[in-house]
């Protein structure tokens, strides 16, 4: 029996190809090859019909559609945006727990010896929460998105460069009900993006950065955000000393799991992919 070429399956998973469809086997390589030309050019066909479909009526991407749902429900609890800067120091990463004898350190991109480009979005939000609960003297509910960096294994959920979301309270829960807040927020996301119970679960691991205090969004046994709250050991670094809570997401995995993707790289920042289709088609 003959099966698809290692060259014809990146062509067909290129295309978004259904994963039963690549399973199948033929009883000759002429049958295979003739079946892969018409299956090729139906697959193509769709993603061209997709490609003007978003150009000429939709006119938004997937990944917009998402972002711009949670800035919309953000928006509805009373959360603020901040916006902040892409490069940080070197000192901001060691506040958070990162320095040299940390594997994180591994993964980050540096602009020169004091400073990288961020790998994550809480070193900012630390100070601009601080800041913000100085002046105001009333709690702060604010939210970034933006652009973080980080040398990932080039996997099927991994971007070097992706989209960050991530929501803080300072100072607005009691002490002890820190984890329901977190769930409350979070199933608040989800009901925003169209999921129901079932469709989604909470998990808790440990985290590198905040150990015990985190739990994890899962959609198809995949992460999609994690969760943390304070007080916090690496509060005091930051000069906070009230309750928070925090919730990251990735906007690309949300992006993705909506979609029934395959492949994070369809919906990151590419000049492969359009709205999950390929271009060189």
């Amino acid at each position: 029996m003959e099966r698809y070429t290692v060259t014809q399956l990146e062509r067909l998973n290129e295309l978004n190809c259904p994963k039963e469809e690549l399973d199948q086997e033929f009883e000759t390589k002429e049958e295979r090859n003739e079946h892969f030309k018409k299956l090729e050019k139906q697959l193509t066909r769709y993603a061209r019909n997709d490609i003007f479909d978003l150009l000429e009526s939709r006119l938004i991407t997937k990944y917009r559609v998402t972002s711009n749902k949670m800035a919309d429900w953000l928006k509805s609890e009373g959360f603020t945006e901040v916006i902040t800067p892409t490069i940080v120091s070197k000192e901001a990463l060691k506040k958070m727990g990162i320095d040299s004898g940390s594997q994180f350190m591994e993964q980050v991109f540096w602009v020169d010896g004091k400073h990288c480009l961020r790998p994550m979005l809480a070193p900012n939000l630390y100070v601009e929460m601080r800041e913000l609960l100085r002046i105001t003297r009333k709690p702060v509910k604010i939210y970034e998105m933006g652009s973080c960096f980080r040398k990932e294994s080039q996997g099927s959920q991994h971007l070097n460069e992706f989209t960050m979301l991530n929501l803080v309270e300072l100072a607005s829960v009691k002490d002890g009900e820190q984890l329901q807040e977190l769930e409350r927020l979070a199933r608040g996301a989800m009901e925003a993006l169209g999921l129901e119970e079932g469709e989604y679960e909470f998990t808790q691991e440990d985290s590198e950065v905040y150990g015990k205090v985190s739990f994890d969004i899962m959609i198809n046994g995949m992460e999609v955000a994690s969760g943390s709250y304070g007080p916090h050991f690496l509060d005091p670094a930051w000069g906070v000393f009230d309750t928070w809570v925090g919730i990251g997401f990735g906007i690309e995995r949300l992006t993705m799991a909506l979609d029934k993707g395959r492949t994070i790289k369809r919906y990151g920042r590419t000049l492969s992919f359009i709205d999950g289709e390929p271009l060189n088609i």
